[in-house]
């Protein structure tokens, strides 16, 4: 191994981007220190809050006026792998999520009863520090590499700690998705650094800012777009690639693994970071035919949403239904919908976490989902009940939520580009998707009682309950009644791909 560059900006005075991906790591030795403590998820907790100060550090020194990419870190390993690290607006902000929900996700496994917890923390750990990697990286097989790692311990989570008999069967379909994905997305790569070796006779690559100055070959441009995408739609998930996610959601765990599956869109950041700046030719070719899919799957999820009564089933069919219209805003291409797709992105994972961890709390006291056995929980956890409620409006896009900004942008995006038929087939799934999410909160909480769990044994909500759902409410809001920062964050480091596919409009 050796080490050809390594350089960070001026604005830091520490390479903070391996920082971030350390310091979890470092985070294990401190757990193994205390590992027959009963304190450990505690530890954990603190041990996400002080990766939290390097992600606001990060944040701080962000040079928002600049679309460059920024906190450059190069090192070569071996052959063609290298470890190449930066950041721009786009980055930071699915950073700032990622080290909210690693808090979150450690704070919920403090509060419900689980088997062996003190395997948690130590999970936990390791795949915030792949997600810090993945929202940093500027090479194509690292990112591979480290989703191969990130999607594994996922899936121990969703084996280890599922709350279903049937775990088998929900981690084989995962696994069989996910593989066939990673395969996918190694085939592509494997043709880009083929392609890029190829045109200009230099050893393989999978940098993203050697790959982009190269043309790819026009025979095997759609080939190598396709296995990008599907690669990565099966893990964002798209219909009709989603199978695996309402097994995996009615038979995993309710609330740890699907937040960080379905909290953070890994593959809407990779399509934005990779798919779209290297293969603008066979992105415009293709887009029409994406969004049609896209318009479909709108709709289909809305329908099967509408048919469940299980609310872990419903809510992954709420996903696959709202990822569609995020779809349909970002392949509108141009970058207002470059802008609205990412904002979008992290108002369903803040909104999404907020309802996969108010279902976890109410399977915690009542031992099920089933619509048909609940009812009447609002009088016992009002509290979480207005939290389910809040993000679920912030699904829809409500006035005061993230998701009404981000749907406008999408929406103005959409109609500018593909007419009035598409976005009105958006903003419908839409209004689906609002009555079934209140018709969810409406059996869950006010309906009269018609299970058979008992009401005297529901526990009054827990104070580290209400800081869980205080801080979905408040994140919600503040990020819904204030954008502009986060509008600001990301509105430089999209020109340059705006100015990419701006000879469409």
């Amino acid at each position: 191994m050796t080490i050809t560059e390594i350089h960070w900006a001026s604005q830091s005075a520490y390479p903070i981007l391996s920082t971030l991906q350390i310091v979890p790591l470092l985070g294990l030795f401190v757990l193994y220190g205390f590992r027959n403590s009963r304190h450990l998820i505690n530890i954990g907790i603190a041990l996400t809050l002080v990766e939290m100060i390097f992600v606001i550090d990060l944040y701080r020194h962000f040079d928002q006026s600049s679309s460059a990419m920024q906190f450059s870190e190069q090192l070569t390993l071996l052959g063609p792998l290298s470890y190449h690290a930066a950041v721009d607006g786009m980055s930071v902000l699915f950073i700032l999520l990622t080290g909210l929900l690693s808090v979150m996700v450690m704070g919920y496994c403090s509060i419900i009863p689980l088997d062996r917890p003190k395997h948690l923390p130590f999970t936990v750990l390791v795949i915030e520090a792949t997600l810090m990697s993945l929202f940093t990286t500027l090479d194509l097989l690292w990112f591979t590499l480290m989703s191969f790692i990130e999607l594994m311990l996922i899936g121990y989570m969703l084996r280890r700690w599922a709350t279903s008999p049937d775990r088998d069967i929900a981690l084989t379909r995962y696994l069989q998705f996910m593989l066939t994905g990673l395969l996918l997305l190694s085939i592509g790569i494997s043709m880009l650094g083929w392609n890029y070796t190829h045109e200009t006779g230099n050893a393989w690559t999978f940098d993203l800012l050697l790959l982009k100055d190269v043309t790819v070959n026009e025979d095997i441009r759609s080939i190598i777009f396709f296995l990008l995408f599907y690669g990565l739609a099966i893990r964002i998930p798209l219909f009709p690639l989603h199978g695996w996610l309402p097994l995996a959601a009615e038979h995993g765990t309710v609330a740890m693994a699907p937040v960080f599956l379905l909290g953070l869109k890994v593959g809407i950041y990779a399509l934005i970071r990779f798919v779209l700046p290297l293969l603008p030719e066979a992105v415009i070719q293709w887009h029409e035919f994406i969004v049609t899919f896209a318009v479909a799957g709108v709709f289909y999820a809305a329908v099967m949403a509408m048919m469940q009564v299980n609310l872990r089933r419903l809510l992954s069919f709420a996903v696959v239904s709202h990822t569609s219209v995020l779809i349909i805003g970002l392949f509108s291409l141009n970058q207002t919908a470059f802008e609205g797709a990412i904002l979008l992105s992290i108002n369903f994972g803040l909104a999404t976490s907020g309802l996969l961890f108010m279902t976890g709390f109410v399977f915690w006291r009542t031992n099920t989902t089933l619509l048909t056995k609940l009812g009447g929980l609002f009088d016992y956890i009002p509290f979480i009940g207005i939290a389910f409620l809040i993000s679920g409006l912030s699904i829809v896009g409500m006035p005061g939520t993230p998701g009404f900004d981000a749907a406008h942008l999408i929406l103005e995006a959409s109609i500018h580009r593909f007419g009035a038929l598409v976005t009105i087939a958006a903003a419908l799934g839409n209004v689906v998707a609002a009555g079934f999410l209140l018709w969810a909160f409406q059996r869950a909480f006010l309906s009269p009682k018609v299970g058979t769990w008992n009401q005297k044994a529901i526990k009054p909500t827990s104070r580290a309950e209400e800081i869980l759902a205080a801080m979905i409410i408040v994140t919600l809001l503040t990020t819904g009644f204030y954008t502009e920062p986060w509008l600001g964050l990301i509105e430089n480091s999209m020109h340059g791909l705006g100015e990419l596919y701006s000879h469409l409009h």
